[in-house]
């Protein structure tokens, strides 16, 4: 049989009823054996650029335009002998070739099968096209509706995703006439999730191993598939170690065997457990770790509130942050270990309810001042940088990570308010060892005392009765402070201020003066001096007239000194009263 030349792409002049009659004759078919609006079934002759050559059973082969095919995959997969259905498109001749469409056939069939799937509840399938408002539109041989609310089990976030996909929907709604339908896939899914509930819940028995596949994994634990049915693996359930990521164990996609804990076929839940495969490690434990042991493990994890120490599969306890170093500073776990790091621990509590070990890294080890208290004992000297400065003192590092302090009171013999009069940071200073407690870990140091003790130098040199120069450095209301060397301090009380009657020593006194005063009493043990600025007057008065009666005359007599004394002196009018000599 002669091929086109051609394809036919456009109508050319119709023919004759006469022309037309005359290749009815000549190819001997009849419209009754081939009409318009039936499917006609054929196969596939030859596939070219624009078209497909088909043999439908007449002398006449058709021919079918590539456009015509909906799917370009199938219109791919046709080869040579492939069966196809079609439809006379146009009942003129075409170069001697009949006109098929393979379009309208399949809208024929996807009536017939809309309708039937419609009444007997079967299901359809077709290609999501497009999005359009409310849905998608859904080729199934013709363009049916599919309702968003009705694409998916779980609302569709993403509806692009479901274009160009092909699905099994179910027939909601058709109208034969109009030939408008109305597709389901929610209805579809929850009909067969449905009967996967019932299969895998019928087969479930608490304690039972089932084979799985992980689907996603999640901060809390992993979605397990037990064969369209999902189960809950939580975290706490899949290793007997603590609570670390499911991905530390787990990958989405592995096959696993775990055991049903729990489930509710109404809600709808699984629990299951992973670690429940193994027997627990925590059995008996009180047995093998006691307080007091040293044991070695490795470090699993670091948080910020310490590092976990696995001591055996499964079994790990926690070195809290104030048990990592001796250190008075809490240092992050990250600056003293690292994971995977092997480490000898101390066992400070086991608690076998809540499966936890308490553990510790410091007390693994001598405490340093332990150590430093052997090697230095009270009374050394020893010498360090100043850390830092506070209203109290001063802290120096005396060896590598022990500080001791120099109280404010302890830096020199003279008064200091604050640290920074004296000392800086940086700076290297001497100090004397003056007391070491482990438990409390506090070393107490101290700098003035290495001049030597200027109260025991003061009460060897001084002595009762001796008279001093005093500066005020303090008023208050019962008396002034007065400096009598450096470091040295005592108090003069207001009675022993002036001969004078002083509602307030402010009134007479300042700051700052300087005046001679007696020592009056003294307390070596307490420290304390009392001092006299009225007496200091009175004794030097004493002496300046010894002094100026050891000077005089031998032959001078206390009679020629006293008549002397009386030649100067008035006796007092009447009516007047006597003058009082101090004034």
């Amino acid at each position: 049989m002669t091929q086109p030349t051609k394809p036919p792409d456009r109508d050319d002049a119709r023919m004759s009823s006469e022309e037309y009659a005359d290749l009815l004759d000549r190819y001997q078919y009849s419209t009754k054996e081939i009409s318009m609006g039936k499917v006609l079934k054929g196969r596939v002759i030859k596939r070219t650029p624009t078209h497909v050559l088909v043999d439908v059973g007449f002398k006449t082969e058709g021919i079918i335009p590539n456009e015509d095919f909906a799917d370009p995959r199938a219109l791919e997969a046709l080869r040579e002998g492939s069966p196809v259905e079609t439809m006379l498109e146009k009942t003129d001749l075409k170069d001697g070739y009949l006109v098929l469409s393979k379009r309208r056939a399949d809208g024929v069939r996807a009536v017939e099968m809309l309708d039937k799937a419609f009444a007997h509840g079967l299901t359809v399938t077709g290609t999501v096209t497009e999005r359009t408002r409310g849905g998608f539109n859904v080729d199934v041989g013709i363009a049916a509706f599919l309702p968003e609310s009705h694409a998916d089990i779980r609302p569709v976030r993403d509806g692009g995703g479901l274009i160009g996909q092909t699905f099994k929907f179910r027939v909601i709604r058709f109208d034969r006439k109009s030939e408008n339908a109305v597709l389901s896939r929610k209805v579809l899914l929850q009909d067969e999730r449905e009967k996967t509930k019932k299969r895998v819940f019928g087969g479930l028995v608490k304690g039972d191993k089932v084979a799985g596949k992980v689907k996603s994994l999640t901060n809390f634990g992993a979605f397990v598939d037990l064969g369209g049915i999902e189960g809950l693996l939580h975290v706490s359930d899949i290793s007997w170690g603590k609570g670390a990521h499911p991905s530390e164990h787990l990958t989405v996609g592995q096959e696993v065997e775990v055991v049903v804990l729990d489930f509710n076929e109404k809600t709808e839940k699984i629990s299951l457990g992973l670690k429940q495969l193994t027997p627990d490690p925590w059995t008996g434990i009180a047995e093998k770790y006691q307080a007091g042991q040293k044991i070695a493990g490795k470090v699993s994890s670091l948080t910020d509130f310490g590092a976990f120490v696995e001591l055996e599969k499964g079994v790990e306890g926690l070195v809290h942050i104030s048990d990592l170093t001796w250190s008075r500073k809490l240092v992050h776990p990250k600056k003293v270990l690292a994971v995977g790091q092997e480490v000898v621990v101390t066992v400070l509590d086991v608690n076998p309810t809540t499966k936890r070990i308490s553990l510790g890294l410091k007390q693994a080890s001598p405490h340093p001042l332990e150590t430093f208290r052997r090697q230095h004992g009270v009374g050394s000297r020893v010498k360090g940088p100043v850390t830092s400065l506070t209203d109290f003192g001063a802290f120096v590092e005396v060896e590598k990570g022990i500080e001791g302090l120099v109280h404010v009171s302890d830096i020199s013999w003279e008064k200091v308010k604050h640290p920074s009069e004296k000392l800086k940071v940086g700076q290297e200073v001497e100090a004397l060892v003056l007391n070491i407690d482990v438990d409390k870990q506090k070393v107490s140091l101290g700098m003035k005392q290495l001049e030597g003790d200027i109260w025991e130098d003061f009460f060897g040199r001084q002595r009762t009765g001796d008279i001093v120069k005093a500066r005020i450095v303090r008023l208050t209301d019962f008396g002034a402070f007065v400096e009598i060397v450096p470091g040295i301090e005592g108090v003069v009380f207001t009675a022993e201020l002036d001969e004078k009657r002083l509602e307030k020593p402010s009134d007479a006194f300042a700051v700052g003066d300087e005046r001679n005063a007696k020592i009056i009493k003294m307390n070596p043990k307490a420290k304390k001096i009392s001092l006299s600025f009225k007496q200091a007057v009175y004794d030097l008065e004493k002496q300046d007239f010894q002094r100026f009666m050891e000077s005089q005359d031998d032959r001078m007599t206390l009679g020629d000194i006293m008549k002397d004394q009386l030649k100067g002196l008035r006796a007092p009018r009447k009516g007047t009263k006597k003058e009082d000599p101090h004034d």
